[in-house]
């Protein structure tokens, strides 16, 4: 397959990633076009819908198994969600795990707009992608609501586990490193990746409450540590 285009997001790595489209429904992302695909007429119409499918690699997937660790063996049949606490399995084509057959993912994602201006143009601006930086995209697609639309379809095990998202709080000192001059672009999107770290980025077999973790964000390191519910941020560094 050919790639037709790069995700670019203030994400660097999958740890913080949501799980799922729209899960931080406010997450910003730009499709910049490869120069084969860089025109106007490969999107004609497109301002015509809300909502677009991406089919895309995960590229960022260790490429091996270890011993240790058989949900990254892309030739298991069974994986173990998130959701279900990473302890329980279920099947392979029964999941949305990045470790497939094919490293093949595919996400809905909100049209925020088009720039015709800029020097890569048409750029796409969306909301509410769960891709990395550098994501390649082999095809866009419009979402169409009387076709792709379910509402009655049931979300099995997904609709048996309830999520909660954490509790997130700023410790003294990383509110006043917020106030900082240098800060400023992460304080503007302080509503973005504080719904990030609600969904708990951790391994859902951490729970370690004196452990310190890192989530990258548009050029800073956040870190913090996690205690029953409340996720707690202790220190913001600017890389």
């Amino acid at each position: 397959m050919k790639v037709v285009a790069r995700f670019h997001s203030p994400l660097t790595s999958k740890f913080g990633t949501p799980r799922q489209a729209g899960v931080v429904s406010s997450l910003p992302g730009v499709i910049v076009f490869d120069r084969a695909f860089r025109s106007p007429d490969a999107i004609r119409g497109i301002e015509g819908f809300d909502y677009l499918w991406l089919i895309w690699g995960f590229s960022a997937n260790r490429k091996q198994a270890t011993p240790s660790s058989h949900d990254h063996d892309t030739s298991s049949l069974t994986v173990r969600p998130p959701r279900l606490g990473g302890n329980e399995r279920v099947g392979v084509f029964a999941s949305r795990s990045p470790y497939r057959p094919n490293a093949i993912g595919l996400s809905s994602v909100k049209i925020h707009h088009i720039d015709y201006h800029a020097p890569d143009a048409p750029v796409i601006h969306v909301e509410g992608a769960d891709l990395i930086d550098g994501t390649p995209i082999y095809d866009i697609k419009p979402y169409i609501p009387y076709t792709d639309a379910h509402p009655e379809a049931r979300g099995g095990f997904t609709d048996q586990v309830l999520w909660r998202p954490l509790r997130v709080v700023l410790s003294a000192e990383a509110e006043q490193q917020l106030s900082a001059p240098d800060y400023q672009a992460l304080s503007d999107q302080r509503h973005v990746w504080q719904q990030l770290l609600q969904q708990d980025p951790r391994p859902h077999y951490h729970d370690d409450p004196q452990r310190r973790y890192a989530m990258s964000y548009a050029g800073y390191d956040i870190l913090f540590t996690v205690a029953d519910d409340t996720l707690t941020v202790v220190d913001i560094r600017k890389l």
